[in-house]
């Protein structure tokens, strides 16, 4: 009888070691890694030009990968954190110490965040618009509708978008948008109505417009105009937002780029926040005229003759 219980017993401990490692193994198969896998990613509306050519990189570099991204408003990608089904959320906001651990305790993963670019909100007008030069207290007064002409502010959106949220939070700091303003579905929406209403005025993520060796960004430079802003640093010059002046901040309305992944092992969301984070990723930043935020730059001066 003892013989017996203790091949009975030996039976059973073999049969639970099996079990376990068929689920070890079933689970191995099912786990995404850098190199391997999809997943689904919620990033801001801002950023499509951008993460679609970092998405396509990536994917290119590892054909067997596959990166869903569903781009929504920013306060829509922030509520995405407590979703399961999504693994990274791309926006302009940084969680605060007490942010991060309220997901960590809701989802038992590990949460990491970045700043991988510095962007810029452009304002763009009609071509006919001889309003090309605004100073800050200008563009409060075009949002608050207060401005000497009837310009008609056009976001990607009235509530939930990074871009407003910046134009509230920054730039308005408790005043109130004017009733008047309009929200469009898209930010290339907003450019279209901008060139068909010579009293529109729009706010846009730079990332829209600022390649100029993207065709498409070039073919919405000839419907509208970048206004330029008066420098933060020098009263009385006006800044375009170009990559040297969002680096130094000059221009007046710049914001982070974001990444918060959340994953309970090394999957394709680590990889693929590495990648941004990375040379080519930061390439990528750059060559989309995006100001790189992990690289370190030096700014020399240079003169041109005429």
């Amino acid at each position: 009888m003892k013989v017996l219980r203790l091949v009975l017993l030996g039976s059973v401990l073999w049969i639970l070691l099996y079990s376990c490692a068929s689920g070890d193994n079933q689970a191995r198969v099912l786990t995404d890694t850098p190199k391997k896998g999809a997943i689904t990613i919620s990033v801001d509306e801002s950023f499509r030009p951008i993460v679609d050519a970092l998405i396509q990189v990536y994917e290119s570099n590892n054909d067997s990968t596959k990166i869903h991204a569903q781009y929504k408003p920013e306060a829509e990608c922030m509520a995405d954190l407590f979703n399961d089904s999504i693994r990274m959320v791309i926006a302009t906001i940084k969680l605060s110490e007490k942010q991060l651990q309220s997901v960590v305790d809701s989802l038992h993963v590990v949460v990491k965040q970045l700043p991988v670019a510095r962007d810029a909100v452009a304002v763009i007008v009609n071509p006919s618009s001889s309003d090309t030069l605004l100073t800050m207290g200008e563009i409060r007064s075009v949002l608050t509708g207060n401005y000497i002409k009837p310009l008609i502010p056009v976001f990607d959106g009235l509530s939930a978008t990074s871009t407003v949220r910046f134009l509230l939070d920054s730039v308005l700091k408790g005043q109130k948008i004017t009733s008047k303003a309009m929200g469009a579905s898209t930010s290339d929406s907003v450019i279209q109505f901008v060139a068909n209403n010579p009293n529109a005025i729009g706010f846009i993520g730079v990332s829209w417009i600022g390649n100029q060796d993207d065709a498409q960004q070039l073919s919405f430079l000839k419907k509208v105009k970048i206004v330029q802003l008066e420098s933060s640093d020098k009263p009385g010059k006006y800044v375009l937002p170009v990559q040297a002046n969002i680096y130094t901040k000059r221009y007046p309305m710049t914001r982070d780029l974001v990444y918060i992944v959340k994953e309970g092992h090394r999957g394709l969301g680590t990889g693929f926040a590495e990648f941004m984070a990375g040379e080519i990723g930061q390439l990528i930043f750059k060559r989309a005229y995006l100001m790189p935020g992990r690289r370190n730059f030096i700014i020399r001066p240079a003169q041109t003759k005429e």
